[in-house]
């Protein structure tokens, strides 16, 4: 598993470099360009999950703990979390909204029947895997609703309350603009409020929280230690990132408004980093303290956590039931709602019994990505070097905006 991940990573950094040189220059535009602030806040609320919220606080002490992981020992637990999370890793979602925004209305790859059938299947299942986190994830942060099983019928309902939702979001995409931008807003506040928190406690000072975000230089200083796995867990989240990128880039693509190739991928690695290093770093600050998070700031955390969860599920749901043509005009609000709620919530319980593997959605697609390429070099590659500017019908739609 780990040299087929090396083959994806190094193919991906080789296709951006190659993207750059030849389009680097050219304006993208989608089917259904918004602004670039809500095109940010859809990338980074549907890019990202409850992991993000629930994650760092139960990883710190596994990156500070070197002598039992010395692959750590390059840097501090901050830049790690960081490299997990941030700045190159979303490149691999430039790579994929590039070729769905310019490549595939040419090439029409992913219209092929099996490759189709592939490309819902792994969306489905990342579907289900996000699900699967947040139920796996909220006993450490309630634990007041904990049974003698470590995930009691409470937690369940929560994770089928969050799947009902997000199916009932993603039958209208202007729900999913709206819920993205307001939920970036509301992860901005989370950021504020829980900063506050730990400023204002007997511990916390407001210079003690600013002299960690120096820590985040570690990452950039040892960039070249995150392309390739550290070791099993980063393998984890590497493949994880993969999983996702396939159809972050077929349903981001879509929104994209006419930034130049280069500024969409400075876009999509940068912008995206900053609130996430704002947010790790105040929840270092709040581990070196070793400061507990009351009950109150665990439950608002669990709250945003759902937020995230339902954006991310409603936009990929939004995207699979497009691409099969399961729409709520074709089957009706309740068969549709139905459906996939039953759909959505038989994977996650497939995830829980440790059935389905995040890796494996990864590994099929890298596969896919080379397939693409090796079709598009025997049949497509003259269609695909004559590529000067966005397909004609999204220019047009801009234009009407």
């Amino acid at each position: 598993m780990t040299t087929w991940l090396t083959i994806g990573i190094f193919f991906t950094l080789i296709a951006i470099g190659i993207i750059l040189l030849k389009w680097g220059n050219m304006r993208c535009v989608g089917v259904t360009p918004v602004s670039t602030f809500t095109f940010l806040a859809i990338l980074f609320t549907s890019g990202l999950d409850v992991g993000l919220i629930m994650f760092p606080l139960t990883e710190f002490g596994s990156y500070a703990d070197i002598a039992n992981n010395p692959e750590y020992s390059f840097t501090n637990p901050l830049a790690i979390e960081f490299g997990f999370w941030a700045f190159l890793i979303w490149s691999f979602y430039f790579l994929t909204c590039f070729y769905f925004c310019i490549i595939e209305p040419r090439v029409r790859f992913f219209e092929i029947p099996i490759v189709k059938f592939i490309n819902n299947l792994v969306i489905i299942g990342t579907c289900a895997f996000t699900a699967y986190l947040l139920l796996s994830n909220l006993p450490w942060y309630l634990p007041a609703l904990k049974s003698e099983q470590e995930i009691s019928f409470a937690f369940y309902g929560i994770a089928l309350s969050v799947i009902a939702f997000a199916v009932y979001s993603s039958t209208d995409v202007s729900y999913v603009r709206k819920l993205s931008v307001s939920s970036t807003w509301l992860f901005f506040g989370l950021i504020l409020l829980i900063a506050a928190g730990v400023v204002l406690s007997a511990k916390g000072t407001l210079a003690g929280l600013l002299s960690t975000f120096p820590l985040l230089f570690g990452y950039f200083e040892n960039i070249h230690h995150f392309v390739l796995p550290l070791n099993d867990y980063h393998e984890f989240y590497l493949y994880w990132w993969f999983a996702w990128s396939i159809m972050i880039g077929q349903f981001t693509a879509r929104f994209v408004g006419g930034l130049r190739t280069y500024q969409l991928l400075l876009a999509m690695m940068a912008l995206p980093s900053i609130p996430i290093a704002i947010w790790f770093a105040v929840l270092y600050y709040n581990h070196l303290l070793a400061l507990e998070t009351s009950v109150i700031f665990n439950r608002i955390m669990v709250c945003v956590g759902i937020v995230f969860v339902i954006n991310s599920l409603d936009s990929l749901i939004r995207l699979y039931t497009d691409n099969l043509n399961i729409s709520v005009e074709r089957f009706g609000k309740p068969h549709y709602f139905v459906g996939n709620v039953l759909l959505m919530s038989l994977l996650t319980l497939l995830f829980t019994a440790n059935f389905l593997e995040i890796q494996w959605v990864g590994a099929v697609v890298i596969a896919l990505m080379l397939s693409c390429t090796a079709f598009i070099l025997s049949k497509r590659f003259d269609v695909v070097r004559q590529i000067e500017k966005s397909p004609e019908e999204n220019v047009a739609c801009r234009s009407t905006l």
